[in-house]
């Protein structure tokens, strides 16, 4: 019986133990950057000569609008502002091709020429015009109305793309042409021929692609998640395999309304000059894209934030000329500004300039007490 009261007498003990409250162990609440016990961690303080020396300045913790960086592959694309089809405007055999593929032409310079009974029809219905145009007497009436014949038949021929110099040559000398000179519309380079002499083509069959490649547009695919952060204006920075080490700028001008549906990305577009014939549509691209400005981050100078021990730590300022490391959290870094995500109250102040000389004090110190 004696063994069995003493188990009793040991358990009445432990109780009372945990019931007087300064008896029990109570476990470290979390601190948080507001409650950070600086007294806890190494300090240094320095004399005003090697603060000097050192070249230690600081610089309070604040809030900034954080400008984020989006990142996005593309490819360069034809500026299609800049881009014709040259079609045949009525059926006919192509008699002579002046030019090919890869070919530059300029505004207005013949392409081909090309036989049709249309033109043949028009310009003797022109000729006849003309002359009834001259016999009409001096009756408003019958007047106007042969002007008006005339001038149907002028507009039908243009529809034709003949210009109004061989309009007033065939007018003045009154020869029919057995050919009509089709011509570019644009200045550019030819992408694509698609007939060659002695073909018959028909009347809305495509000839020529030309393209003006003085400008081009390059393609960004703006993944869905960052649609929010990219707005008209947006500035992006190009850059190119075939260019390493080069920035190309331009700004977002525009933005697509339809997401799609395989790669959940938009397309957001941004001009580049292309004078020099460098860009080549086509060749990809990755894009950096500065997000519309977004709420407002905790920031440090960037030279605030050094490694230490495999954290990221600053050096606070907590009285004249002392200061103690701080670990924090950091996020994204941008114009010589780093984002403080955890760690930092809003106007503590920081090392900004000099703090690997603490750093290094603060190791030396470290090695001799070891």
């Amino acid at each position: 019986m004696k063994k069995p009261c003493r188990y009793v007498i040991l358990a009445f003990i432990a109780a009372a133990w945990f019931a007087i409250p300064g008896c029990r162990s109570r476990a470290p609440e979390s601190a948080g950057p507001e409650a950070v016990d600086e007294t806890t961690s190494p300090s240094l303080t320095l004399t005003d000569e090697a603060v000097k020396t050192a070249g230690i300045e600081t610089s309070e913790a604040a809030f900034r609008p954080v400008v984020r960086t989006i990142h996005a592959p593309g490819e360069l694309m034809f500026n299609p502002k800049k881009v014709a089809h040259v079609t045949a405007r009525t059926s006919g055999r192509i008699e002579q091709l002046f030019f090919y593929q890869g070919d530059r032409v300029v505004k207005g310079q013949s392409l081909l020429t090309f036989y049709s009974k249309d033109f043949l029809t028009l310009q003797a219905e022109l000729l006849q015009a003309v002359e009834e145009a001259k016999r009409a007497g001096a009756e408003p009436s019958e007047k106007a109305t042969a002007q008006a014949l005339l001038a149907s038949v002028r507009n039908r021929l243009r529809l034709l793309d003949a210009a109004e110099g061989e309009i007033a040559d065939i007018e003045k000398s009154g020869v029919i042409r057995t050919t009509l000179d089709l011509k570019s519309p644009i200045a550019g380079t030819i992408l694509e021929s698609e007939v060659a002499a002695g073909d018959y083509v028909e009347f809305g069959d495509g000839l020529f692609r030309i393209a003006d490649p003085s400008t081009v547009w390059a393609d960004i695919h703006v993944s869905e998640k960052d649609l929010a952060l990219v707005v008209l204006g947006s500035e992006a920075v190009l850059r190119f395999g075939a260019y390493p080490g080069r920035d190309f700028k331009g700004r977002v001008f525009q933005l697509g309304t339809i997401v799609d549906e395989k790669t959940r990305t938009v397309e957001a577009r941004v001009e580049l000059a292309n004078g020099d014939g460098r860009f080549k549509p086509g060749m990809y691209l990755e894009a950096e894209i500065a997000s519309a400005a977004g709420a407002p981050a905790l920031v440090v100078a960037g030279g605030a934030v050094l490694d230490l021990r495999n954290k990221k730590v600053v050096f606070v300022r907590t009285a004249a000329n002392t200061f103690v490391p701080r670990d924090v959290e950091t996020g994204i870094s941008l114009d010589g500004w780093v984002e403080i995500v955890k760690g930092l109250k809003e106007k503590e102040t920081v090392v900004s300039s000099g703090a690997f000389f603490l750093k290094s004090e603060l190791l030396k110190k470290s090695f001799d007490e070891e």
